[in-house]
């Protein structure tokens, strides 16, 4: 059998990696142009840069954009927060105590294949009856329960990897269940609690569906403020190209900095012995 040769997976993956990023590529030149650049043709590749457009998403009057910032920052943080402090407790449930796990496991992988979209009607009036449209912790609430399902199914894998030796030394040494949970499983699924995290993260970030329904000035997140600059007048192309550029840069560094707790935690339920 013949050895692949490294070069030939460099140049593929490269070519690969520049296909993906070039849309984003294309943002970034559009947010930097002037409007007059932008709708030339044939298009222009260069280009002196300007930063009109990003003045524009921040200075703009009647366009909060620290506002939608905020809220987007809010509904990430306190989702994957959430999901994390009910999802690894809920795995543990079904790994060590035997909670219903064949049950539990298949309802969240049932919940995990319907489209978002099924859940649109029933949440927007169950909301308007708790008086929760157009709130932040609407948004939240709704970001929870669509991302514990794969934060379980993520956490139940992490959890099967760990030797259940530690767990019963610790419970002759006297520890409880929640100081086990606590002292003993927390540390060793560092690497899977932080992917979980992440994916939790970028998820809530990504909404769009259901800030759209829920949402109507004082919960508008990053993702659907971007689209204001879309009016009955035009489509202002830079102002909605600097506004996604700078909406990305929260989960790209987030993921950058975070990216080997990502692999590490992510290969911790893929191999089986």
């Amino acid at each position: 059998m013949k050895a692949r040769k490294p070069w030939l997976t460099t140049i593929a993956v490269s070519v690969i990696a520049v296909f993906l990023l070039l849309p984003l590529l294309n943002t970034l030149m559009t947010s930097l142009k002037t409007t007059g650049d932008i709708n030339s043709f044939p298009p222009k590749f260069t280009f002196a840069p300007t930063l009109e457009h990003y003045r524009n998403v921040m200075f703009a009057a009647g366009y909060d954009f620290t506002g939608y910032f905020r809220n987007s920052i809010l509904l990430s943080v306190f989702t994957s927060l959430f999901v994390i402090l009910i999802a690894l407790p809920s795995a543990y449930s079904v790994i060590r105590l035997g909670f219903s796990s064949g049950r539990l496991l298949t309802l969240s992988m049932a919940l995990r294949l319907f489209p978002p979209i099924v859940f649109a009607i029933p949440y927007y009036l169950m909301f308007q009856y708790l008086g929760l449209l157009d709130t932040v912790a609407g948004l939240i609430l709704i970001n929870i329960f669509l991302n514990i399902p794969l934060g379980l199914i993520l956490m139940v894998g992490f959890l099967q990897e760990l030797p259940y030796e530690i767990e019963e030394s610790a419970k002759i040494d006297g520890c409880n269940v929640y100081q086990i949970l606590w002292k003993i499983i927390l540390p060793l699924m560092a690497p899977g609690i932080a992917s979980v995290a992440i994916l939790a993260f970028i998820f809530s970030w990504n909404d769009y569906l259901f800030a759209v329904i829920i949402s109507l000035n004082k919960a508008t997140p990053v993702t659907l403020g971007s689209t204001m600059f879309i009016t009955s007048w035009g489509i202002k192309w830079g102002d909605i190209s600097a506004a996604t550029v700078l909406s990305i840069l929260p989960p790209l560094l987030f993921t950058f900095f975070a990216q080997r707790y990502l692999v590490s935690g992510l290969s911790m339920g893929a191999v089986k012995g």
